[in-house]
């Protein structure tokens, strides 16, 4: 009779034991399941792959010579678009034969693939006076730049130094390579005083 008595208390224990951990097992996969439905796969995708510091790389031509500089504080590189956002970017063109322009601005966002360049904020672009050209200064608040085409274009007002004349107006295409300056709207072009342009240069020391 005792024999049979734990024979049954053993069974049911064991019976209870085993719905316990089936249970326990339910809800764990219950659990997962939950866990698996309320997380985005796509929330990770635009996360950076690396992120420099204080960084510079040179953009070459296909005949191995330097075309461009790149620097800047910081530069964040994201994969899903092959697209890096720079802090205080520095671009120089050093292509072969032209004279060296530096842009800089606040914040760009590069497209790797596409070759292009959205800078934003305080865009300010500077061409120096050359034998063959005169020196250049753009000031605007938004460019795009397309590097691998030495051309550059805004949709924002923009104010371009030549010279001693001073060229105000809306939207802009310049090409590097070409000289070419058109604006989409009706431009303004200041001239100085015919004076001041003929006026020769002042040499020695003040009495």
């Amino acid at each position: 009779m005792h024999k049979r008595t734990a024979h049954r208390w053993r069974l049911t224990a064991t019976m209870v034991v085993g719905t316990f951990f089936a249970f326990g097992t339910f809800w764990l996969v219950q659990l997962a399941q939950n866990s698996d439905t309320s997380v985005d796969p796509n929330s990770f995708k635009n996360e950076p792959d690396y992120i420099v510091e204080q960084f510079s790389f040179v953009r070459m031509t296909p005949e191995g010579k330097p075309r461009y500089l790149v620097s800047g504080a910081k530069l964040t590189h994201r994969p899903i678009d092959d697209s890096s956002d720079v802090d205080l970017p520095v671009l120089q063109g050093v292509a072969p034969g032209q004279p060296v322009t530096t842009i800089t601005s606040q914040r760009a966002r590069i497209r790797h693939a596409q070759n292009q360049a959205d800078l934003i904020g305080n865009v300010n672009v500077v061409r120096p006076e050359s034998p063959t050209n005169r020196g250049m200064q753009l000031k605007t608040e938004a460019l795009t730049v397309f590097t691998d085409e030495d051309r550059m274009t805004a949709d924002q007002p923009v104010q371009v130094t030549l010279g001693t004349a001073t060229i105000t107006g809306t939207g802009m295409e310049a090409n590097n390579a070409t000289r070419e300056l058109k604006f989409a709207s009706r431009g303004q072009i200041i001239y100085p005083p015919k004076a001041a342009r003929a006026a020769p240069p002042i040499t020695g020391k003040p009495q």
